[in-house]
């Protein structure tokens, strides 16, 4: 099988935990790294056998590269995903797609002219509760959904010492983006309305000038209506450093997905914890998980000539619907996205 060279743009995280799973697929292999602090860029491509560039520039034109994965903060991921495209690489970008709607509408048309393959990680898709439940409801068996409610709220750990650039980013766009984009999915509809409110003062007394926690009332195209909560500023000692909650509400039915326990449940003379596992985890020595699952439909999409999941549109329609949250948190009145 001929393998299809990687690159990839940010040595953090994700870009680690990328470049694990791509290193792990017969059909690719990671070949070249850049990132903005060159010491995590020279770790990353010497664990998979890399080359480093200076710059995603230099990492986009590279010959060997086929797949550009972007893995850095939010705000920069359009001119990335744009640059690959032009430079006729396939892209695998972080969620969020963009951070503005007409940086979201100039990637997707860079992208079409070059007729690559590209996606959003929205990698919750691949979660077997999440899809079970969207095939349930595609197949009618709670009727028209009609109401949701998405809750997923962080420690403080993640904005204090997990991710270094939370003050240019909000939880809302960290958090609530990945059930933006699975209630859309579930609902096979987009949002018309936001009204939505922020609360602060945790965070910006820890010195990480960013709101506490957001909740958006969104108003479907069909009727439907759904809240979407984030808040990243749950204390250290909770079990686990994600709390997550969906709640579908059908004509006939309701669904709930309560993922604040995956199965496990660790008691030590330190500390009672719920060890996160469904969206990436390793088994017998090989990566698994819902985030593993989600970079290989792309890799197959590529290889296959098939269009992706999760379409760059639908991820369009998540940023274009947190840019309306924020403008109503700015406004105090609803927004139409």
């Amino acid at each position: 099988m001929s393998q299809l060279g990687v690159g990839i743009i940010g040595a953090g995280i994700m870009g680690r935990v990328h470049a694990e799973i791509l290193a792990d697929h017969p059909a690719t292999r990671v070949v070249a790294v850049t990132s903005r602090t060159r010491a995590s860029a020279e770790k990353l491509a010497g664990d998979h056998g890399a080359r480093v560039h200076p710059d995603p520039a230099a990492l986009v034109a590279d010959p060997d590269v086929d797949i550009v994965v972007v893995a850095t903060p939010d705000h920069l991921h359009a001119a990335m995903v744009c640059a690959a495209a032009e430079a006729g690489k396939n892209v695998l970008v972080e969620k969020p797609f963009t951070t503005d709607p007409a940086e979201a509408d100039q990637a997707v048309a860079a992208v079409r002219r070059a007729g690559v393959k590209a996606m959003t990680l929205y990698n919750h898709r691949w979660v077997p509760a999440y899809a079970q439940a969207q095939a349930r409801i595609a197949a009618g068996d709670i009727g028209r959904p009609r109401l949701a409610y998405a809750r997923k709220n962080d420690t403080r750990h993640v904005p204090t010492r997990m991710i270094p650039w939370a003050e240019g980013t909000t939880c809302a766009w960290f958090l609530s983006s990945h059930d933006i984009d699975l209630v859309c999915w579930m609902f096979d509809d987009e949002v018309e309305t936001v009204y939505a409110s922020a609360v602060d003062g945790v965070l910006r007394g820890l010195g990480v000038d960013t709101p506490d926690a957001i909740q958006a009332q969104c108003r479907f195209r069909g009727g439907g209506v759904a809240t979407f909560e984030s808040c990243w500023t749950y204390p250290d000692t909770f079990p686990t450093m994600t709390d997550s909650f969906v709640e579908i509400v059908g004509e006939r039915g309701v669904i709930h997905l309560d993922r604040k326990c995956e199965q496990i449940e660790i008691a030590t003379e330190d500390a009672y914890q719920y060890p996160r596992n469904l969206l990436v985890r390793t088994v017998h020595g090989v990566p698994a998980g819902a985030v593993r699952d989600a970079i290989w439909h792309l890799v197959d999409a590529i290889r296959h000539d098939r269009e992706p999941l999760v379409t760059l549109e639908s991820s369009r329609h998540v940023t274009a619907v947190l840019t309306a949250v924020h403008r109503s948190i700015a406004s105090g009145r609803p927004e139409v996205v």
